[in-house]
C-alpha cells in the first residue's frame, strides 16, 4: 500500500502535532498491526493517518488530560453533539466581545468541558497550549484569528467518527496502564514531553513525565518483545532538549528534520528543528528517516 497519500484530517489543531511527520513515521510501521497504541494521543495525528491508510485494524487513544480523551470521545461518538455546542461557543464571541475568550478559559478550568477545551486551543495563540503550575489553561487569545470555523469542525469530526467509531478504545489516565496489553503483534507510538518543555512556569503539558519512568517503561516493552516508535527528544538551533537515551533501551536513534521552528520565527531567526525517533529493534529500522514526499491527492475523507 502507497503511504504517500494525502495528510490525514486534524480536529484538534495544536502548536507540535505530528501531522506533517505522520507519512514519514508511519513508513517505520510493520505490516499487519493488530493495534496501534498512542498514549500520548494529543491530537492523535499518527493514529488519524494510520486509520485513513489503512496501516492497524483497532486502535488504542489514551491520555493523562482527562478532558482531552472527553474531547476524543465526543469526536467519535457523538460528532453532531460536539458540532452543535462549538458552534454556539464560536458564535458568541462576535456577540460578546474580547472577553468571551477569557470567560470561556475559566469555564474551562472550572468544569473542564471538552468542548470549551476544543474551542480554547482552536483560538489561542498559535495553537499553542499552555498551563499554569494548578494545571489551569492560561493561553491567551489569538487576536489575528477567530479559530476554527464550525463547518471546518462539524467536516472533520463526522469524518473522525466515520473512520475510528467502532474500533478505537479511549483510556484516561497514566501511560503505562494504557499500553499494559500491548503484544508482539501490536505498535505503541508515543509522543510524550519533551524534557526541556515539560518543566517550568510555562509548561506546555497538563502533565509531567519523569526520564525514568519513560526509560523503565521502554526496558519493559523491550522485555515484552512490544515494538514501538517513540519521539522524544530533539533540538532546535542551537538548543537541545533532552539527552539522548540509554544504550541500554533496545531501540535505534534516527533523526527526522521537523521544519522551521514557529518560536525562532516569531523572534526573527531561521532555526530548524530536529526531532529524535527512538525505534525499537523488534522492528526493522531503516539507516535513516525517508525523505519527505509531497502527497498526491487521492479523494477525500470528507465525501
Amino acid at each position: 500500500m502507497s503511504r504517500s497519500r494525502p495528510l490525514s484530517i486534524q480536529p484538534i489543531p495544536y502548536q507540535g502535532s505530528k501531522r506533517s511527520l505522520a507519512p514519514r513515521i508511519s513508513a517505520i510501521f510493520p505490516e499487519g498491526v493488530r493495534t496501534l497504541y498512542e498514549p500520548f494521543a494529543g491530537s492523535g495525528a499518527i493514529t488519524l493517518f494510520a486509520a485513513t491508510h489503512g496501516l492497524a485494524d483497532e486502535f488504542v487513544i489514551g491520555d493523562a488530560f482527562d478532558p482531552l480523551v472527553d474531547l476524543w470521545s465526543l469526536l467519535i461518538n457523538e460528532p453532531s453533539e460536539l458540532t452543535d455546542r462549538y458552534s454556539e461557543i464560536w458564535h458568541a464571541q462576535f456577540e460578546q466581545g474580547p472577553s468571551h475568550f477569557n470567560d470561556i478559559r475559566a469555564q474551562f478550568n472550572e468544569s473542564k468541558d471538552p468542548v470549551f477545551l476544543l474551542y480554547l486551543v482552536a483560538r489561542c495563540v498559535k495553537n499553542a497550549v499552555r498551563f499554569n503550575r494548578h494545571g489551569h489553561f492560561t493561553q491567551s487569545a489569538d487576536k489575528r484569528r477567530t479559530g476554527m470555523k464550525p463547518d471546518r469542525v462539524k467536516r472533520t469530526s463526522h469524518a473522525v467518527s466515520r473512520l475510528l467509531k467502532g474500533r478505537t478504545r479511549l483510556f484516561k489516565g497514566d501511560f503505562t496502564n494504557c499500553i499494559v496489553d500491548a503484544r508482539d503483534a501490536d505498535l505503541v507510538y508515543m509522543d510524550p514531553p519533551y524534557q526541556g518543555t515539560t518543566y517550568g512556569p510555562d509548561k506546555r503539558y497538563a502533565e509531567q513525565l519523569s526520564r525514568e519512568k519513560l526509560i523503565a517503561t521502554l526496558h519493559d516493552l523491550d522485555s515484552r518483545r512490544v515494538p514501538y516508535i517513540l519521539s522524544y527528544d530533539g533540538q532546535t538551533g542551537e538548543k537541545t532538549y533532552g539527552e539522548p537515551l540509554p544504550a541500554s533501551v533496545d531501540a535505534e536513534k534516527l533523526s527526522i528534520e521537523a521544519g522551521r521552528s514557529s518560536q525562532a520565527t516569531l523572534q526573527g531567526r531561521d532555526d530548524v528543528t530536529v526531532e529524535s525517533l527512538y525505534v525499537s529493534r523488534t522492528l526493522a529500522a531503516p539507516a535513516e528517516m525517508p525523505p519527505q514526499k509531497i502527497p498526491q491527492k487521492q479523494g477525500s475523507l470528507f465525501a
